[in-house]
């Protein structure tokens, strides 16, 4: 679907598709380790530092941040400007649009002590087009736990809730989003507590049955494994569910057919009022943290391109900067960063939804071929998407330069993993010739 941003009187187009002792005695390990959130307060700091290091011809790099009084915190983190929270300065390309973000957390891994910058290489990916070439910024590696283009828009989100004073954290989404996996543990991070309602499904039926799906465009039917959580069934530990789970968040399910009817600004809104009603402080955060504030995340994300860029060559320039598209976010502050910058690439949101069986082979030949694990609704559907053009149509991309966001979820793999049986590396049983000598004792196990 395309639509229009607007900015300053001009449009461009965008597609968007936690006990003491007690009696004397030590309390078990667990319930020692429960913490009142409300006697911690998050990071308030922020750290000064220039880093750069090399990954293939393009360096990472920061611009000098200047220093802040620091505050204690139960937050502190020696060094490394992890969970720092600072004044934001947008880039003077951008200083013109509104609303602009008042401060900003830096919740993803950090190199030395800078801001969270990920890395951009080539990507030798087979068959592109003659002349083509592809980049990969590798956004998927902010974290195991906190990944991927969520990290970029809740370091603004979360920034904004700890200034409203909120004691804790709502948003929504499907029962295996990234995002709320993202928040939920961001948000502990931050000793705020987290809220989740994942839409699920109300069928009867068993894990892991066989559907055939009949696709248009192919002749043969595909056979998928689907996962159909009941809304009112343990929905259990696999992927992102497990992560969510073991950090604590509070976790509503709803029928997709409730949230077909309802819908999410509704549901947010009835468990803010609950929540309110007890006395609590909560912040709403909407469906993939796409808002005015969150888009922020990918328009500071411009600039990071543009200076690594500009560290290299400031003669090069990429022709098209590829990404998956599912809430909007995230492309929409690619498409208004690359338009007012310098970097003038055409951004281009590709793919998401449910997996076929074509695509997740997609993603083993990938990962077979260059060492890079793309998940099965994002990244992975983008790519697929974009190649299959390429394939159809090469005198589209012959020449150009590309440069494709790998936005993480790698979490969501897991929740594939009978599909992806068939497709994956073969293994065998290791053959011992009889003659070889065989002693008790003789193999360290540990």
């Amino acid at each position: 679907m395309l639509s229009c941003v607007s900015f300053g009187g001009q449009s461009v187009s965008r597609i968007v598709c936690a006990s003491p002792l007690i009696a004397g005695r030590r309390p078990p390990i667990a319930s020692a380790l429960k913490l009142n959130s409300a006697q911690i307060q998050p990071e308030r700091q922020t750290q000064s530092a220039l880093h750069s290091t090399h990954r293939s011809n393009f360096p990472v790099a920061t611009e000098m941040e200047p220093p802040i009084e620091q505050q204690q915190s139960g937050n502190s983190s020696l060094g490394g400007g992890f969970l720092a929270k600072k004044p934001y300065e947008p880039p003077s390309w951008a200083s013109h649009l509104n609303p602009i973000p008042s401060h900003v957390f830096s919740l993803g891994h950090v190199h030395a002590l800078c801001q969270y910058i990920s890395f951009i290489y080539r990507w030798n990916l087979p068959n592109l087009p003659r002349n083509t070439q592809v980049w990969l910024k590798r956004d998927d590696l902010s974290g195991m736990q906190l990944s991927g283009n969520k990290v970029r828009k809740l370091e603004f989100l979360l920034a904004d809730a700890v200034a409203q004073g909120s004691d804790c954290i709502i948003t929504i989404g499907g029962i295996q989003s990234n995002h709320c996996r993202a928040t939920a543990v961001a948000a502990k991070y931050l000793n705020l507590d987290c809220y989740l309602i994942l839409r699920t499904s109300k069928v009867t039926s068993l894990p892991f049955q066989k559907t055939v799906t009949c696709f248009l465009e192919e002749i043969s039917a595909l056979f998928l494994h689907m996962l159909q959580v009941l809304v009112d069934k343990d929905p259990g530990l696999t992927g992102n569910l497990l992560v969510e789970r073991l950090v604590g968040a509070h976790i509503d399910l709803v029928s997709k057919e409730e949230y077909a009817k309802v819908g999410s600004l509704s549901l947010t809104s009835l468990l803010k009022e609950k929540l309110l009603r007890e006395g609590r402080r909560p912040y709403v955060i909407p469906v993939g943290g796409s808002n005015s504030l969150g888009t922020w995340g990918y328009i500071e994300a411009v600039r990071e391109i543009e200076h690594q860029v500009q560290v290299v060559n400031s003669k090069e320039r990429f022709d098209d900067i590829v990404v998956a598209c599912g809430s909007g976010g995230t492309i929409a502050g690619l498409a208004i960063g690359s338009w007012l910058s310098n970097l003038k690439a055409k951004a281009k949101g590709l793919g998401y939804a449910m997996n076929t069986s074509e695509e997740l082979k997609f993603i083993t030949v990938v990962a077979e071929a260059t060492g890079v694990v793309l998940d099965p609704v994002y990244s992975g559907k983008a790519a697929y998407a974009m190649v299959k053009d390429m394939v159809e149509y090469p005198s589209k991309w012959e020449g150009r330069k590309i440069l494709f966001i790998h936005t993480g979820g790698l979490l969501g793999l897991f929740d594939k993993t009978d599909q992806l049986l068939p497709s994956v590396g073969s293994w065998r049983k290791m053959e011992i010739h009889e003659s070889i000598p065989r002693k008790d004792g003789s193999g360290k196990m540990f």
